[in-house]
């Protein structure tokens, strides 16, 4: 995933404009101005290093210098400099928090998400793991960033990437099939079609008409298993990718793994995320 440079600065100032207020109180008030030092960013836990890049250009951005010791990607080490920081002291202090808040968080998410994708690689499965939409307002392009980096898919980013079809257009519509034909007679050919269903009845019906993608939401590992078993013995004049999603998580994962499915998609990876534990600490003056 990329986008300009410039455009991740005004994102990470909107993210530090909201917490700094009208200033730092605390280093105004007790360190000295134009006083020079350097910090060490440490990780206090093992995982996968994500957010290094919105660190370094956040750093930067408020003319600090920065010597990186790890990349995107990269394995983390228990008790491994990260990242050094020299410059201003109270800009330092002053951007702690907003550099550690996210660089915590792009790495509890790559963490969990190439856990899992290492999972699958075990059970010989060539499934997707894939994240959702559910993020926090304003991470989601780093939330969805750290996702890919720990080997995920980012799934949608936003309402215009796709069509999907979910229960409450459903309920309007009044029949699965009927949305998924409503949807390829009045969308662009550029746009894919996915459904979601909670019924295996359901399947074949919005696969002839025409979804590009079926949801099974809510599934049980068995009758996942069964319904794609229906798929793939049907007839069909396209390929269909099959996605499974609800309650999926580390204890469960393995029991959809032999389901002959697609993509498994993953709400938690980002609405439930545990930050990686990292620390900012200052070692010279």
């Amino acid at each position: 995933m990329f986008i300009p440079r410039k455009i991740v600065e005004e994102q990470l100032a909107r993210f530090l404009k909201d917490d700094i207020g009208q200033g730092d109180s605390t280093a105004t008030a007790i360190i000295p101005a134009n006083l020079s030092v350097t910090a060490k960013i440490i990780a206090k836990e093992t995982g996968i290093a994500a957010g290094i890049e919105e660190a370094t250009i956040l750093a930067q951005y408020m003319d600090l210098k920065v010597k990186n010791n790890i990349t995107d990607g990269d394995q983390i080490k228990n008790k491994q400099i990260l990242m050094q920081i020299t410059g201003d002291a109270r800009t330092i202090l002053t951007i702690e928090r907003t550099l550690l808040n996210l660089l915590s968080r792009m790495c509890g998410i790559a963490t969990i998400t190439h856990k899992l994708v290492e999972k699958l690689k075990s059970e010989k499965s060539q499934a997707k793991i894939a994240a959702t939409r559910k993020t926090a307002s304003g991470l989601s392009y780093f939330d969805k960033k750290a996702v890919t980096i720990g080997g995920g898919d980012p799934h949608r980013l936003h309402l215009d990437d796709m069509i999907l079809i979910k229960d409450n257009h459903i309920a309007i519509i009044g029949d699965p099939a009927e949305a998924v034909k409503i949807a390829k007679n009045n969308a662009s050919f550029s746009k894919k079609v996915e459904v979601e269903i909670t019924n295996a009845k359901d399947i074949l019906r919005v696969a002839e008409a025409g979804a590009d993608v079926i949801m099974l939401d809510n599934f049980a590992p068995d009758e996942v298993n069964n319904t794609a078993e229906i798929l793939k013995n049907a007839k069909l004049p396209h390929r269909v990718l099959l996605e499974v999603s609800g309650g999926i998580n580390d204890t469960t994962l393995a029991d959809y793994a032999q389901a002959k499915v697609d993509i498994i998609s993953i709400g938690a990876l980002t609405h439930s995320v545990k930050s990686l534990d990292i620390s900012l600490e200052i070692i010279k003056k």
